[in-house]
């Protein structure tokens, strides 16, 4: 079986010498020792100057729309998981969906002015498959009409422009560091920022608002993360060069054997260090993409359709029509991409797929 993707774990005797000393310390969560060294670990390769671990990706969204005030409308992107928008309704604002560029699938910034209004607060976009939005574009947008960004980078992990962490961007940048991402920690996420004072607040919050024991400086969730999640951070950290490589590596290898498949590529932006988080193609009908994915999955290859349905579609949100995007989730396939597949298995996936296209 080939699934979409595969965590990577480290020799499991490195993290039974990690556990020891948790064992030894009897010091589970609560800001303990490992995730203060994940943290300052991650700002040191990240070259972020503000960071704190999260148990998952999605509070980190809600912990950031929290403290920065977001409030009434938030323009964000139809094309990303669903966390981004359940996110902005959990938190008691408005979604208002902005249609994407067809070639990079990210927020198109032409149309962002268009949707604001007297009751926009902010703007939250999605670096879609680690692929980098227009952030001088949507930052001089955010400026003009002093609205907030939110950047979702769940993808971006090891993502620059030119020498700068993607994560640098936006008032926070939000990721996560699920299982399934190519930096993870099982389960967890993290929030980014610039500003002192936004990093202050969102520790607050993430931990009920304790000012201390007693006293409470605002209102808060047990947004934490514990020892064990992070044991598994540190030593993945000490990977994820490897990882990346390899996952480059991989991509560049489907390109060789996919020329002759008929499909559309993503366009990375220009100056973006990338990360080949995913290996998205996007078919000329949802016809053809429905015949390989019956194709792929009777040879046990099981891709994902991500992002499906466009988020406009949503049953708790204002279906505004945004076609790109809806004409996109129809049309987009993630390929099987993970540290650890083989050449075989990639050539056995291209196989099919040619084959598929071919009948």
């Amino acid at each position: 079986m080939i699934n979409v993707n595969k965590p990577f774990l480290p020799p499991i005797e490195e993290y039974q010498d990690l556990l020891k000393g948790i064992w030894e310390r009897n010091w589970l969560t609560n800001n303990g020792p490992l995730v203060n060294k994940l943290e300052l670990s991650l700002k040191e390769y990240l070259q972020v100057p503000h960071l704190l671990f999260l148990n998952n990706g999605t509070i980190a969204l809600q912990i950031a729309i929290k403290s920065l005030g977001l409030k009434g409308e938030v323009i964000t992107t139809p094309f990303s998981y669903v966390a981004t928008t359940s996110s902005i309704v959990w938190e008691g604002c408005t979604p208002v969906f902005v249609d994407i560029d067809p070639a990079t699938l990210n927020i198109d910034p032409s149309k962002i002015e268009n949707a604001i209004t007297e009751k926009t607060t902010g703007i939250i976009a999605t670096h879609v498959y680690g692929n980098p939005c227009d952030v001088i574009k949507i930052g001089a947008i955010a400026k003009k009409h002093n609205l907030k960004v939110i950047y979702d980078a769940a993808h971006a992990f090891g993502t620059k422009l030119g020498d700068r962490s993607i994560f640098e961007y936006g008032d926070v940048a939000t990721t996560s560091f699920h299982a399934t991402k190519l930096f993870h920690t099982i389960e967890g996420g993290a929030v980014m920022c610039q500003d002192p004072q936004v990093l202050k607040d969102m520790a607050y919050r993430r931990n009920f608002g304790h000012e201390t024991p007693e006293e409470f400086a605002c209102v808060g969730i047990n947004g934490k993360n514990c020892e064990f999640h992070a044991a598994m951070g540190l030593l993945n950290l000490q990977y994820a060069d490897r990882i990346l490589a390899e996952r480059k590596r991989n991509y560049l290898y489907y390109d060789t054997k996919l020329q002759n498949l008929k499909v559309q590529k993503i366009t990375i932006l220009p100056g973006t260090v990338y990360n080949y988080s995913y290996y998205p193609v996007i078919f000329d009908s949802e016809r053809d993409l429905l015949k390989s994915v019956d194709a792929l999955n009777k040879n046990a290859i099981y891709p994902r359709r991500y992002f499906k349905p466009s988020l406009n579609e949503l049953n708790y949100v204002k279906n505004t029509p945004v076609p790109i995007s809806e004409d996109i989730s129809k049309r987009v396939l993630c390929l099987p991409l993970y540290y650890g597949i083989t050449d075989a298995e990639i050539d056995f996936c291209c196989r099919i797929l040619l084959r598929a296209q071919n009948n």
